[in-house]
């Protein structure tokens, strides 16, 4: 069984990032989400543990103004209109002392889909400014059309310009609570 201090862990925003990898035309664009938060709370019987975390999608960065911009308009996210995206966590499986499943409801555009979180604990420890640290990394692959995302356009030979499936990567570090 891991080794987790049970209590509230609040995501560092400096120390994690919320990225992710899509098809588009013949590469992939990777880009994240600069402002969110979220929390672990870890129990002693480490299946009763949850995670929340709430994301602004107006902080979408690809690294292109021009691409980021329409990604928050109402052929992608509706910013304007639904300006978060959030995941709540429903069970943790514990597969090893370091390796975890956490399933969970993620909501984009107010649809919910359930996900499943492969997640690899980091560690455990202190840092040099008092707190204690865990470090976690978690990874998904979602249907962005499952959550009603589906703008494209096409392009010869029965393609499209991007792609359904979108990678999500999270690594993090989150801080007790005192």
């Amino acid at each position: 069984m891991a080794q987790i201090t049970a209590g509230t862990w609040n995501f560092d925003p400096t120390h994690t990032e919320i990225g992710f990898t899509v098809r588009h035309i013949m590469s992939k664009v990777r880009g994240k989400f600069e402002k969110f938060e979220g929390s672990i709370t870890t129990k002693p019987e480490i299946s009763e543990s949850t995670a929340t975390a709430t994301i602004d999608l107006s902080s979408i960065n690809t690294g292109t103004p021009d691409r980021d911009a329409h990604l928050r308009s109402a052929d992608f996210f509706s910013v304007e209109s639904h300006p978060t995206m959030t995941f709540t966590s429903t069970g943790v499986l514990e597969k090893s002392d370091t390796e975890f499943v956490v399933t969970g409801d993620l909501t984009i555009k107010d649809v919910t889909r359930p996900v499943e979180l492969s997640v690899e604990f980091l560690g455990e420890g202190k840092d040099p400014w008092g707190g204690t640290r865990v470090g976690v990394e978690a990874t998904t692959t979602i249907s962005r059309k499952a959550f009603g995302i589906d703008f494209n356009i096409p392009l010869e030979g029965d393609k499209v310009m991007i792609g359904d499936k979108i990678s999500i990567l999270i690594t993090g570090e989150a801080v007790l609570a005192a």
